[in-house]
């Protein structure tokens, strides 16, 4: 934004903690935002300038304040980052989206000049429509009585408050007056007049300033009416009908009456002159030079001495018919086409046989394979004008036309035929399978740039409405050779997986974490083996630590089932047998995908596949090289970060069923991420089929899980803690507000991870490889006072930390007091970790400490009834899967989550911004530590400053 100013971080990151409210000016922009605290206690001291506010209270009661006063220009950044600013009041907050609106408004144009009382120039916003106006008086009902506290006359009684939306409108046109002034602005106007930052006295505009407003706020609006001319269908002569001609003839609307509407010819005969105004011909020929600019055959009509009509040439309709017609409606100005003429060409495409070719020709209702790329259908297009289909003579005819006026059934058509003819261009497409699938879940496809309604007809319209209900009807029963029974829920997902695979097309289970998705891919397994066709060897490609899970899963519910781990220096596929399950890590599969792609797979199952979410990383790559019959991706957390993930998964179950990343990024994510429902609609209709999500929250489908309570504990700093933490944040911001790009980001990541590791333990930032642990760290005290309750009630807990380091701390300080731990990351091999599991579930060892990226996902470990995230991952929905490890199915005890959060500190801040977004964690997520390096300077310092509660 031109010309707002931005104060040091230092400066104003505490005043959007105190009151505000508008103290209006003349003119507008010399209007000022009076910061200040209820309780009368001091603003911060630095930036503005200190006055004394009279304000209303409770029960009006009015009061002295000391207050901090800064212009409009100076504080419009401060409020642009109320939204965002944790613990904002709600009169910063209201007066940050009324900033919003003011520039929303300013961007888009409706600003208008003018002269206040006192004669110097002023700019406001105007003219607003019905829309803005709705705006305006919504936002303005919203207004907290803090935000309008300072009495019109304070000596009054009883006291009187500004009304909220005079004071808000002045706000606005406060905020219209600042943004064209610039230091460049009167050099580049040639005048200091609605320029310059100092008023200019202008009297002698007075004339000028009331006609612009006049002709602005009251106005008239243009539009076009096409009539024909020439003789009418039924008296032209026979064999002489070569089509209407036509011209178009300007009309006026008022803004005001919209029942008022004239031809332009009528108003400069004298008509209804009066009730559009005495300026109505000026107001006429300025919409006339509007509609001229976006459209020159329509520059006649400014020299003609009454502008009532221009004759329009068969190109001129065609344009009018298009791309013309679309930059005068742009401009504001609609065209009204003869209702006697059909002028509404549709195009949509059938995919699938004809109608009637399925009895005709058995062999059509046979389902192609939806990988195989090489199978083409083609569409079948269906064309109509009005309510009548169109042969394809007659699409032939319309394309070939000269005239954009066309006789056809006896009656004239009125065609863009530029649209005809793509039209009929497109006749010829043909698309895969896969691709017509989507096509038909969606209602459309792109072709030549334009996006056309689809119907699916035959075997395809029979797989799309099956495909209607995911978990509609049940197919299968569960196999006679799975040792389990399975819970309802789970026999819905095996038949909706078997439905998938069966079809050749590829599935996500994305039933939250516990749920039993092992259990379910097993009866898959099995089931599959009972029909030749999908029977063969099932290769899972999981984490590490997983491979222990599955192996036990496998033999406990398909006992018999041969299964073995590819993985370590002997691995071998000697010997694969067709029912068999092959167990893998995803880098062993990233390192030997050349020898698991000759072997004949029946179905690949990608476990926790947010491992492959990046389409372009070596283990995504890899994992697509492996053919099978069937793919299966099982994860509980789809998306973490943004849709491009739930694209990676997705094509590799069904490739080609969400095009190209480019194209969905366009056409999808970057709508959907910016809040566009129509196409969150149109994703969540191609995509439902094809991804399973049930939660344990969902009605019925665990009602035997006990209950889950989380808690947010919050702990004061140390001496130490707090001299650390000031003094990183102190050096790093000066190092970052004097660096940029790669650097900068850079830094700010480093600001990050070392508050969290001040805030953990000053041991860990300091690296000290003997250090004194006790005594040093409110994290570790409140630890302390949680373990000493837990394991005096015979529980076992869970302790998630982000960092290996932490974890060794805290196993070496629990096993000075005493405490038996165990201690599970990255590092530790597959055997060993294995064995942990065991000795945990078993009561051996009660308390468990993990690394959060090893052991957030997958381990079974429901003997514990407390979790504890020592310190806060920047992803709501990582913890979540964290603390699914204790509660999911098979826990019989209720589970206490526990949050440590370092009091007043970035970590404070981040726990307010992840709870703001967890109703988002199962769509759009933030991007963590990278979308930090993003803030401003100013930004940056308001979430690191550390506040009360330090010690």
């Amino acid at each position: 934004m031109h010309g707002l100013s931005t104060a040091t971080p230092s400066d104003d990151s505490g005043l959007v903690h105190c009151s505000a409210v508008f103290l209006p000016g003349s003119p507008p922009r010399t209007g000022r935002l009076a910061f200040w605290h209820p309780d009368g206690t001091e603003p911060p001291a630095r930036p503005g300038t200190h006055t004394e506010l009279t304000v209303a209270g409770q029960g009006g009661r009015t009061y002295a304040v000391p207050a901090r006063t800064l212009p409009v220009r100076d504080a419009l950044p401060v409020l642009l980052r109320a939204g965002s600013a944790a613990c904002a009041s709600p009169a910063v907050v209201f007066w940050g989206a009324a900033t919003v609106l003011a520039l929303h408004l300013a961007a888009r144009g409706p600003l208008l000049p003018g002269l206040g009382a006192d004669g110097h120039d002023a700019w406001r916003v105007g003219p607003l429509t019905a829309r803005d106006a709705d705006r305006v008086r919504a936002l303005a009902a919203s207004m907290p009585p803090t935000a309008h506290a300072v009495p019109l006359d304070a000596g009054a009684s009883p006291v009187l408050l500004p009304e909220p939306e005079r004071q808000l409108r002045a706000f606005l046109d406060a905020v219209a007056d600042v943004l064209p002034r610039t230091p460049a602005a009167p050099l580049a106007a040639g005048s200091g007049a609605f320029a310059a930052e100092e008023p200019q006295h202008l009297p002698a505009a007075r004339a000028w300033a009331q006609d612009v407003a006049a002709r602005h706020d009251a106005g008239v609006r243009l539009s076009l009416r096409i009539d024909v001319t020439g003789p009418a269908e039924e008296d032209a002569p026979a064999g002489h009908r070569a089509g209407p001609s036509f011209r178009a003839v300007p009309q006026l609307h008022g803004v005001g009456d919209t029942a008022l509407v004239a031809d332009v010819s009528s108003v400069w005969a004298g008509g209804p002159d009066a009730a559009f105004g005495p300026r109505a011909r000026t107001d006429a020929l300025l919409a006339l030079r509007r509609a001229a600019r976006a459209w020159a055959p329509l520059e006649p009509l400014l020299s003609a001495a009454v502008p009532d009509s221009v004759d329009l040439a068969d190109e001129e309709v065609a344009e009018l018919l298009g791309a013309a017609g679309r930059a005068l409606a742009a401009t504001g100005v609609p065209i009204h086409w003869p209702r006697e003429l059909v002028r509404t060409f549709t195009a949509r495409a059938v995919i699938g046989p004809p109608q009637g070719a399925e009895a005709a020709d058995p062999a059509l209702s046979a389902m192609p394979s939806f990988l195989s790329a090489d199978a083409l259908l083609a569409f079948d297009w269906r064309f109509t004008l009005g309510d009548r289909e169109l042969s394809r003579a007659e699409l032939d005819r319309l394309a070939e036309a000269s005239r954009p006026v066309v006789r056809l059934r006896d009656r004239w058509v009125l065609v863009d035929p530029e649209e005809v003819r793509l039209a009929r261009a497109r006749r010829d497409h043909k698309v895969t399978p896969v691709e017509a699938l989507a096509a038909v879940l969606t209602g459309s496809v792109e072709t030549g740039g334009r996006s056309v309604g689809v119907e699916a007809s035959g075997w395809l319209e029979r797989l799309r409405e099956r495909l209607a209900d995911p978990e509609g009807g049940q197919e299968i029963a569960q196999p006679a050779a799975l040792a389990a029974t399975l819970r309802d829920y789970q026999l819905r997902g095996l038949n909706w997986l078997h439905r998938m695979t069966s079809l050749g097309l590829g599935g996500c289970l994305a039933d939250d974490m516990g749920l039993g998705k092992t259990i379910t891919l097993i009866a898959l397994h099995l089931h599959r083996q009972t029909d030749a066709s999908a029977a063969g060897p099932t290769l899972v490609v999981c984490p590490a630590s997983l491979m222990g899970n599955w192996q036990r899963e496998i033999e406990k519910f398909a006992p018999g089932t041969p299964v073995r781990r590819f993985h370590g220096p002997s691995r071998s596929l000697d010997g694969l047998a067709d029912g068999e399950f092959v167990l893998t890590t995803y880098g062993t599969m990233r390192l030997d995908a050349a020898a698991l792609a000759e072997a004949g797979w029946g179905m690949v199952v990608a476990d926790e596949a947010q491992h492959v979410k990046n389409p372009y990383a070596a283990t995504a790559r890899q994992l697509r090289t492996i053919g099978a019959k069937a793919r299966v991706a099982l994860t509980g957390t789809p998306v973490e970060n943004n849709l491009s993930e739930l694209w990676a998964i997705l094509d590799w179950t069904t490739p080609g069923l969400l095009g190209r990343l480019g194209t969905f990024r366009s056409r999808y994510a970057q709508a959907v991420e910016g809040g566009d429902t129509a196409a969150a609609d149109r994703l969540a209709a191609l995509i439902r089929p094809f991804l399973l999500r049930r939660r344990k929250s969902d009605p019925g489908i665990a009602p035997e899980l006990p209950p889950k309570t989380e808690t947010d504990r919050a702990v004061s700093l140390t001496a130490e803690q707090t001299g650390l933490y000031e003094a990183v944040v102190r050096e790093t911001l000066a190092a970052i507000s004097a660096a940029g790009g790669m650097e900068r980001r850079g830094l700010v990541v480093g600001l990050m991870t070392a508050l969290k590791q001040i805030c953990n333990h000053p041991a860990q930032y300091l690296r000290e490889e003997e250090p004194r642990i006790a005594g040093r760290s409110g994290k570790l005290e409140l630890l302390d006072e949680l373990l000493d309750t837990i394991l005096s009630e015979g529980a076992s807990v869970l302790v998630f930390t982000q960092y290996v380091r932490t974890a060794r701390l805290l196993e070496r300080h629990l096993a000075a007091r005493g405490v038996r731990t165990q201690l599970l990351h990255g590092g530790t091999p597959v055997p060993e970790r294995e064995a942990m599991v065991r000795r945990f579930q078993d009561g051996e060892v009660p308390v468990f400490l993990l690394s959060l990226k090893a052991a957030g996902t997958g381990l079974n470990l429901t003997r514990a009834g407390h979790v504890v995230h020592y310190d806060r991952w920047w992803n709501p929905a990582v913890e979540a899967q964290a603390t699914d490890r204790a509660h999911r199915i098979g826990q019989t005890q209720p589970v206490q989550v526990h949050r440590l959060i370092a009091e007043g500190t970035v970590e404070d801040r981040i726990a307010a911004m992840l709870e703001r977004k967890k109703e988002l964690a199962e769509a759009v997520l933030g991007s963590g530590e990278a979308a930090l390096t993003e803030l401003t300077d100013a930004e940056l310092a308001e979430l690191v400053e550390l506040r009360g509660g330090a010690r």
